[in-house]
């Protein structure tokens, strides 16, 4: 089904595990604030819906999309009983290559951190080619990715306490 027609955040067919027993940091940039605060909504909403407890999230701001590799890194080097760390932010194409500079920085800023810390650091981040296409996947027609990344974490968090035994 092409994207343009389909809702990104269906999770009919798949088994999501109960979050109750974990902790989660949601990581979120403030620049472009209205999906930001969007997909935050969306995220929190569905870990609690998941079972989360709601003293079991943490939430932070940070400037922009590029500062949640350092904010994820400093939770997990702060918060060693965290079970997941959520980064939510949104870049925008704009004129210059500012765009692609922040997106595979932040891409591989994340991956980076959750390597070192063997620790689910999710990428919630929209990289979007206009506000329209963001506003789409912050609640919109194709979803909220806010959702997603809830969905995401809850799962590996769950792999990561299966592989422990």
């Amino acid at each position: 089904m092409a994207t343009q027609l389909k809702n990104l955040s269906d999770f009919s067919a798949t088994e999501i595990p109960s979050a109750s027993p974990y902790k989660f940091a949601i990581a979120v940039a403030e620049w472009n604030a209205e999906i930001t605060g969007a997909l935050y909504e969306g995220a929190y909403q569905s870990l609690i819906s998941n079972g989360a407890l709601a003293d079991n999230i943490y939430s932070y701001n940070v400037p922009g999309s590029f500062e949640l590799t350092s904010a994820a890194d400093l939770l997990l080097k702060n918060n060693p009983e965290l079970d997941a760390v959520i980064c939510l932010g949104c870049v925008i194409q704009g004129e210059t290559k500012h765009f692609d500079f922040i997106c595979d920085a932040v891409a591989n800023g994340l991956s980076n951190v959750a390597v070192k810390y063997s620790k689910p650091v999710i990428f919630g981040v929209l990289t979007t080619n206009n506000q329209q296409q963001a506003v789409d996947r912050a609640g919109g027609k194709h979803g909220n990715k806010g959702d997603e990344a809830a969905i995401t974490a809850i799962k590996m968090a769950k792999l990561a306490e299966t592989l422990k035994g």
